[in-house]
């Protein structure tokens, strides 16, 4: 299957998990495409100062590859400051938010999986 970024589904969301401003979200998979792998497949975009508040998984887990820009995250009680390149997953039963921090807009790749229960 190929799905050109033209086709991808972009929202703007507000207030994401209580966070500040406005999130550009473009669904690279859709979670119907996905195989029951997950719920979440997408791109982010963050301008500075905007954030998706600290929340908790529960059941699934949620992995942030930052692509360009820099961010402010919480790992569960732990604050740390990530960069292009850079990867966090929060587990099943963690915390997490992610505020973009510094000059340019951040940009990263979002995906909520489910656990594989072999």
């Amino acid at each position: 299957m190929i799905i050109r970024k033209l086709d991808q589904p972009v929202d703007m969301l507000t207030h994401v998990q209580g966070g500040e401003g406005i999130i550009c979200r473009r669904q690279f998979l859709l979670p119907e495409d996905s195989c029951g792998a997950g719920r979440l497949f997408g791109v982010f975009t963050l301008a500075p100062g905007d954030s998706i508040g600290y929340h908790r998984h529960t059941g699934e887990y949620e992995l942030y590859y930052i692509l360009k820009g820099k961010a402010k995250v919480m790992d569960d009680d732990r604050e740390e400051i990530l960069e292009e390149g850079d990867m966090m997953q929060c587990k099943d039963g963690g915390s997490h938010s992610i505020e973009a921090v510094g000059e340019e807009p951040l940009e990263f790749l979002a995906e909520i999986l489910f656990p594989n229960e072999r």
